[in-house]
């Protein structure tokens, strides 16, 4: 049996880029060719794509997390790693992306929409693409990014152009049944409907699609029945039908009071694309009036419902009586609703240029430390999450990066002192103002940094000296 969910959370995760490769050239006769390593690749990205075969967001309540591929590791002899594949996501047109806090990302409507939920980590650059005059033979590479993981939650909002609105049982499936070639089930029984069912209808030259909604009763906008998960699939309708049943054999309903209630729900539901449903055109159609009496009820609550300035019409899905002008008239609304819109404009590239005076990060206090640092910037914290800590020479490039970016005098100017801990990316350092950016670091192995190093004897010689001073302390008195 066949499912519809409209609404569904998602944990996607981009592919992690490949490591870069830190390797030499070697052959007969050339023992140090130069550096030869390779980048590795970018990792996939996650992307959802509208299609227009799918319907409902069924496959991913069954499968909700989606996994990009990786980039592949650099190799010697200048050879790049493979970059991940996209994982490309089909999803309903009309399909609302919201963070976990509820707010909107995107509205993905149209055929062929593209949005990139996850972005995928950066590749490493090898030793290759790192080497300079200052430094021509690293022995290190960068690591890969990871992959970005996001939480998402999918809402389908239904596109149509009418949405067909009443009380359980009311004839709104009936209706769509012989206005289109939809097939929804029909029933003697409330709730029959219990998923959106949508029709394309023919009037003239208009074609427009029209939505049967579940049936709605007082109190669906807090939660009551089943309107509250399905009233979103008429927000982007242009026109709202009331369905009346003119034949109920209710005691307590009647015509006025139904759309008094229908109305009411209405104004309590706050849409979450925006705008507002008081504002939708609506027509009420009396339904059922081949039924004798409920004919005379429709002409007897006629005026009474035109005097409140909604077009009446009164139909009947078994003699189809009253069809063809019902049809019409919804055509002409959603075609004058069509005009006033503006046309859809050619995508356009905004530019947004950094600012001249924007350094690309912040030096702030840490509040958890009273003498430690924190620096936040997408440069900066990305360096670290390439560095592989477990090489000083690549530590030592780290830090010329940040030297060269002004991290170093940023901290000096927010009252950094030596040894004071920084942290940056998650990772804490203890600070040490290191030598000038660019000074060219020559006769030293590969994968060492003799500044590194002299920190670690200068430590090791203050470790020994208090030591000592520790043995030599003449006993207290």
């Amino acid at each position: 049996m066949s499912r519809f969910v409209d609404r569904v959370v998602i944990h996607v995760a981009a592919g992690s880029g490949g490591n870069g490769c830190a390797s030499v050239h070697r052959e007969k006769f050339k023992p140090l060719g130069g550096p030869d390593g390779g980048n590795g690749g970018n990792g996939g990205n996650v992307v959802l794509v509208v299609d227009s075969n799918v319907h409902t967001l069924l496959d991913f309540h069954f499968r909700p997390h989606a996994d990009a591929a990786s980039g592949k590791q650099g190799q010697g002899a200048n050879r790049d790693g493979a970059t991940g594949e996209d994982l490309e996501l089909k999803v309903p047109d009309g399909t609302v992306v919201l963070d976990e806090n509820g707010e909107i990302i995107v509205d993905l409507v149209g055929h062929g929409t593209r949005f990139v939920a996850a972005q995928g980590g950066r590749g490493g650059l090898g030793n290759a693409a790192l080497s300079s005059k200052a430094r021509r033979a690293p022995g290190f590479a960068l690591l890969g990014e990871p992959g970005e993981t996001r939480d998402l939650v999918l809402e389908l909002r239904s596109v149509a152009d009418a949405g067909l609105l009443g009380f359980p049982s009311a004839g709104k499936s009936s209706l769509i049944s012989v206005l289109s070639s939809a097939k929804p089930k029909i029933a003697d029984y409330p709730f029959t409907t219990l998923v959106p069912n949508l029709g394309v209808v023919t009037a003239g030259e208009s074609v427009y699609t029209i939505a049967d909604v579940p049936g709605l009763i007082p109190g669906a906008s807090q939660g009551k029945g089943l309107g509250l998960d399905f009233l979103r699939h008429i927000e982007r309708c242009s026109v709202l039908v009331h369905v009346i049943d003119c034949a109920t054999y209710e005691a307590d309903r009647d015509p006025i009071s139904d759309i008094d209630a229908l109305e009411e729900e209405l104004a309590r539901y706050t849409p979450a694309l925006g705008g507002d449903l008081a504002d939708r055109p609506r027509l009420v159609v009396l339904n059922k009036i081949d039924v004798p009496e409920a004919r005379e009820l429709a002409e007897f609550v006629r005026p009474d419902i035109e005097a409140r300035g909604l077009p009446v019409f009164a139909v009947s899905t078994a003699s189809r009586e009253g069809l063809r002008e019902l049809s019409f008239a919804l055509a002409k609304i959603i075609e004058d609703d069509r005009a006033s819109k503006p046309a859809p404009e050619s995508t356009r590239v905004v530019l947004r240029p950094t600012a001249v005076d924007d350094a690309g990060f912040t030096v702030v206090a840490d509040p958890e430390d009273e003498e430690g640092f924190i620096v936040r910037g997408e440069r900066p914290e990305r360096w670290v999450r390439q560095t592989d800590f477990n090489n000083t020479e690549a530590v030592g490039y780290l830090g010329d990066r940040l030297a060269r970016l002004g991290v170093e005098e940023a901290l000096a100017k927010a009252g950094a002192r030596p040894g004071c801990p920084v942290t940056i990316g998650g990772v804490t350092f203890d600070w040490e103002p290191s030598t000038p950016a660019g000074v060219a670091i020559m006769m030293h192995g590969r994968g060492s940094d003799p500044r590194l190093e002299q920190n670690e004897r200068v430590s090791a010689d203050e470790r020994k000296a208090a030591k000592i001073a520790r043995r030599t302390r003449p006993e207290d008195e």
